[in-house]
């Protein structure tokens, strides 16, 4: 597939295995798995970084594989629901990073352009959000107000 921005195809990337059961070599039981991801989560980790722990700490390739459903599934059961999806909190703040950037350096052109490629898969990204239901849909992307999120997290 070729890259959003610029014309070019790239290298694709690893992919995953195809398995539909968990690896035998796994000694977790599917409780254990989400005692443990709750755990992580209330120490302030983020779900990627919870996913990343369980992989090379206790040797759990995949939640999902393991329990059944998805990581921020079991999250938010647990009523650890996250405001924002992290995906979008990411963009949203190195679009505040680069904004802070650009303040101090107001002729440095290739931020300029960094910052709109950013912004545009925000507002793309809010838009399937939107649709999905994971944000309200009278949400709007506004600098100022993603500057606050930012730092209120």
């Amino acid at each position: 597939m070729a890259r959003i921005y610029a014309h070019k195809k790239g290298k694709s990337g690893s992919t995953k295995p195809v398995r539909t059961s968990s690896p035998s070599w796994v000694r977790y039981s599917p409780e254990e798995v989400a005692q443990i991801a709750l755990k992580l989560n209330k120490q302030g980790l983020t779900p990627s970084q919870v996913g990343l722990a369980l992989r090379d700490t206790y040797g759990i390739p995949s939640v999902r594989l393991i329990t059944g459903k998805p990581l921020v599934k079991i999250l938010e059961d647990a009523g650890s629901k996250l405001d924002y999806p992290e995906d979008l909190m990411a963009l949203m703040k190195r679009a505040v990073r680069i904004r802070k950037h650009l303040v101090t350096y107001k002729t440095d052109k290739h931020s300029g352009r960094g910052l709109s490629n950013t912004e545009m898969k925000i507002l793309r990204l809010v838009k399937y959000y939107k649709k999905t239901g994971k944000i309200p849909k009278e949400w709007k992307y506004n600098p100022a107000k993603a500057a606050l999120i930012v730092s209120g997290r």
